[in-house]
């Protein structure tokens, strides 16, 4: 695994075995993979609460370290790597920012008791002892924004568009519920392999069900890829979008957006004017003062990360930490490379 800023390379820790002055926290981000374009903001959040935990003097008087995961690959393999890493003592507790498959993965096959700590938006469901889930499930994080698209922007014909795996999934199953109380309707939904993929079908489904709206439930570099081919198309000035997984890295990857119909559901957002979110600029500031005027912006799925790095920190030290609950999701329309809150 190649080296990165802030992160031990658990080869080193195991040749140099166990430090009882050191809490050892797995640090499992996608550093491949779609969603390999959010890790430098991730490990530098994940990095900034190390250095805050050990300003304060650590754990008991330990350390913090993060060890660091490639949770950006298959499922199996990450579950594989991280179950070896905690069995031979590399790591006391998991911090885990990656899709819902490595999620579900993970709690397959890590012991029962381990800890856990998984940090973005999660599919629901039933979760193992020891697991903690700090995201929102799609109900918490789609039902507000899409309700206030049908009544305010009469969005009543949607088409569904996601990545073959558990969260998209399980996201589409919460749409269908919420778009029918709310007076809207499915007329078309697809789900598409990772990686580089023709979106010219998807484009085709969308104009021939004549659409409203669109709920993405791509993610990473998957969806920054759909979304120029959406704005290529013609379609972006007509047809609303609403995603689940669009945050700063991705709008920066788009270069924006100027026609107010892009919106996004993510739990935390660089805003300005009304609404703006003081603790994120706050947080903002520390980085930058860590890592530099070129630090990389905190988005949502960072945020989550160094929360979860608090989270883990605390429930080594036998605490119940006051993490801030992430706000309740608000709809974010993207326009240029600000996040606006809409009422």
């Amino acid at each position: 695994m190649p080296s990165q800023p802030g992160l031990v390379d658990p080869w080193e820790v195991l040749l140099g075995g166990p430090r009882p002055d050191v809490l050892r926290i797995g640090l499992a981000v996608p550093l491949s993979g779609p969603l390999a374009m959010t890790a430098p903001s991730a490990i530098d959040l994940a990095g900034l609460a190390a250095d805050e935990a050990n300003a304060s003097g650590g754990v008991a008087g330990r350390r913090v370290e993060l060890v660091a995961v490639d949770s950006g690959r298959a499922p199996s393999v990450v579950a594989a790597e991280a179950v070896s890493l905690h069995q031979a003592g590399a790591f006391d507790v998991l911090v885990g920012f990656h899709t819902s498959d490595v999620h579900r993965a993970l709690e397959e096959v890590l012991p029962a008791g381990a800890r856990y700590v998984y940090t973005p938006p999660h599919e629901g469901g039933r979760r193992r002892p020891g697991v903690v889930r700090i995201g929102q499930s799609p109900l918490e994080q789609h039902a507000a924004a899409l309700a206030w698209l049908v009544r305010h922007r009469r969005a009543r014909r949607w088409v569904l568009l996601g990545t073959e795996y558990v969260w998209p999934r399980a996201v589409h199953r919460s749409a269908q519920r919420v778009l029918s109380d709310a007076g809207g309707e499915v007329v078309g939904e697809a789900l598409v392999p990772f990686g580089p993929t023709d979106p010219g079908p998807l484009l085709d489904l969308v104009v021939r069900a004549r659409a409203d709206a669109v709920l993405l439930s791509l993610v990473g570099r998957d969806l920054v890829a759909f979304n120029r081919e959406f704005t290529r198309a013609g379609l972006d000035r007509r047809v609303a979008r609403l995603s689940g997984a669009l945050e700063e890295n991705g709008l920066y990857a788009l270069g924006g957006d100027t026609t107010g119909e892009l919106f996004a559901c993510m739990p935390s957002f660089v805003s300005t004017g009304e609404g703006t979110d003081e603790g994120q600029l706050a947080l903002q500031e520390r980085l930058a003062r860590r890592s530099g005027p070129d630090a990389p912006a905190v988005c949502a799925y960072a945020r989550g990360v160094y929360d979860g790095v608090r989270l883990a920190v605390a429930m080594a030290g036998g605490r119940r930490p006051l993490i801030p609950r992430l706000r309740s999701p608000q709809l974010a329309r993207a326009e240029g490379l600000a996040f606006h809150h809409v009422a």
